[in-house]
């Protein structure tokens, strides 16, 4: 873990600082009330780091519609992922190596088996250790984005579990 901080941290910084950069935010500035209005409820929903495209490769293991935009495109995993309202993965565990999450927009949930859901906004970190049983995924009125970061270690490898029940799910607020 120690090892992939100081790169985590520099990839962490080198986002912000793409994303905050004075020259795109004067250019943004300047385009601004054309871009707003053109722009679709899904690149909205998508936030800053951009809708990316249709989830396919992990369809299956979603209730719902789900985008992926692919951060890195090597070493470590960083992607944004996009979720329509309603949309949730289902049930997973990250074996060995753990994911954090980084809330950029809208509202979602998150939840470990046997605890309750909590309400996650643009903002909150996640941080999930390995062999956690757990889903995320947006609320059933809202878009929501995060930018889930895999964290790197020696065999690891994500379990796909059961569907989250539609009757818990419908009782969040």
């Amino acid at each position: 873990m120690k090892k992939i901080m100081p790169f985590l941290m520099t990839t962490l910084a080198a986002l912000s600082f793409a994303a905050a950069s004075p020259s795109q935010s004067m250019a943004a500035d300047t385009v601004q009330p054309v871009q707003r209005a053109a722009m679709s409820e899904a690149e909205a929903g998508a936030g800053m780091f951009g809708l990316g495209k249709s989830n396919d490769a992990y369809a299956q293991y979603f209730i719902g519609q789900s985008y992926l935009n692919p951060l890195t495109t090597e070493g470590l995993s960083i992607s944004n992922v996009t979720f329509e309202p309603g949309c949730r993965n289902n049930w997973h565990i990250h074996h060995k190596g753990g994911q954090i999450l980084l809330c950029t927009s809208g509202r979602g949930y998150y939840q470990e088996w046997g605890k309750p859901a909590q309400e996650l906004h643009p903002g909150d970190v996640v941080n999930i250790p390995p062999e956690v049983k757990h889903w995320h995924g947006a609320a059933p009125d809202s878009w929501f984005a995060h930018i889930a970061i895999a964290v790197p270690a020696e065999g690891a490898s994500n379990e796909w579990l059961e569907a989250v029940d539609d009757a818990q799910y419908r009782q969040l607020k």
